[in-house]
């Protein structure tokens, strides 16, 4: 906290931030204003909805600090920038960037806000450390809409592996260094972000779909297709990384592809050793690389899905209930620095005490369920839950009357 505690000018704001990321790494049922806001002791959750939607300070500033934080305590000399995005299930049509579109939250098409996120991982850890609201064209086509949503009335439809280039382009900018991106076919089919990446001297490993066509020495084909003449010997059995039940084997074949530009080529095949089901990858790396180096970077795409589980589980980063752009970013930014706080810690812990061989190393999940009980747990006598118990009902009385009004002038 002493880390951003400069992005704001008054003193409330900083302390009011500080309960609020309190209360996100907090054991509640479910977080939000009105949860945090009990949780810290507030009399309501006017101060705490003020600070995520009116005050004044920059999200944007704080994301910086927050991927400072993380490759200072993570860094990694061959850490990997993996993009992704996840989706939030919402209601209505009013939240900021809001339609029926996939995603993989669900496994399906929903009513649902996407955002796509870059997350460093490293051999130490991997944490969240940028974002992008994804804003579909029913929005951008729609000023009116996009400046009910807290958005410039302008709004251009940007793709999702352009805010992808345009978060990579931040963290290669701030003078931090990554020689690696994975990211899946969304973002390894987009010539565009690939060109990015090789004008930056930045590999990648980026998925594929198996129709998708390369250049080779003996013309054009399609993945699927050059994956059928390969030899047996071609073959590799190595390990995409060390997952809960132990390593993941694979069989891995790669074949390079010409070209006249600087750096190397290839595609990369991964074959499912029970299944026999195929994945492809476009590969790019500066300087020749052996396979080992691939599959590693291909492994690491899998962390990010790690990222968005503990980040929503443990930090609430899908839990806003918000509707604008402005409250939206500033929500995500400090449930991100939430949960980086806790891969840090978990970090050091590893390093520092590893602890006894009968003894998994603290997880997350359990520096969580330590760090508020044993550290930050505030305590409030019983008079505070009891008058949080009458503001409620108050409200809800509000509202519904409110709604029976509503209902009652429709009928006539």
């Amino acid at each position: 906290m002493d880390r951003i505690a400069g992005r704001f000018a008054r003193v409330e704001p900083r302390r009011r931030i500080r309960h609020l990321v309190l209360g996100l790494l907090a054991d509640l049922p479910r977080k939000n204003c009105w949860t945090i806001a009990e949780w810290a002791g507030e009399a309501t959750p006017d101060a705490m909805q003020h600070l995520l939607s009116r005050a004044k300070w920059d999200a944007d500033a704080v994301r910086d600090d927050l991927r400072d934080y993380v490759v200072e305590h993570l860094h990694d000399d061959q850490a990997v920038l993996v993009v992704d995005e996840t989706g939030d299930v919402k209601k209505g049509i009013h939240t900021v960037g809001v339609q029926r579109q996939y995603t993989g939250t669900a496994g399906r098409i929903e009513n649902a806000q996407v955002a796509v996120y870059l997350a460093y991982a490293g051999q130490h850890g991997h944490a969240a450390l940028d974002r992008e609201l994804y804003i579909p064209r029913s929005w951008t086509d729609q000023p009116d809409r996009c400046q009910a949503g807290g958005l410039y009335p302008d709004t251009a439809f940007v793709t999702k592996p352009e805010l992808a280039a345009r978060m990579i382009t931040r963290f290669l900018d701030s003078g931090h260094r990554a020689p690696w991106v994975a990211g899946d076919e969304v973002y390894g089919g987009n010539p565009t972000l690939r060109a990015a990446l090789e004008d930056r001297a930045t590999g990648y490993v980026l998925a594929v779909a198996r129709t998708h066509e390369v250049i080779t020495g003996a013309g054009k084909f399609r993945a699927d297709i050059l994956a059928k003449k390969l030899p047996n010997r071609a073959w590799q059995k190595l390990s995409a990384g060390a997952g809960a039940k132990g390593h993941r084997f694979y069989d891995w074949a790669h074949i390079d592809l010409p070209s006249i530009a600087p750096g190397h080529r290839h595609l990369l095949i991964r074959r499912n050793r029970t299944t026999g089901e195929l994945a492809y990858y476009r590969c790019y790396s500066p300087e020749s690389v052996p396979l080992t180096a691939l599959v590693r970077v291909a492994g690491s795409r899998w962390r990010v899905e790690e990222t968005f589980q503990s980040g929503k589980g443990l930090a609430g980063l899908d839990e806003h209930q918000l509707r604008r752009y402005t409250s939206w970013s500033r929500w995500v930014t400090l449930a991100m620095l939430a949960h980086a706080f806790l891969a840090v810690v978990r970090a050091d812990e590893h390093r520092l005490r590893p602890g006894p061989d009968d003894l998994i190393p603290l997880t997350c999940n359990e520096i969580q369920r330590l760090f508020i009980p044993l550290v930050a747990r505030p305590v409030h006598e019983a008079g505070h839950w009891l008058r949080w118990s009458h503001w409620r009902r108050r409200h809800q009385a509000r509202s519904q009357a409110s709604h029976y009004r509503r209902q009652a002038a429709t009928q006539a």
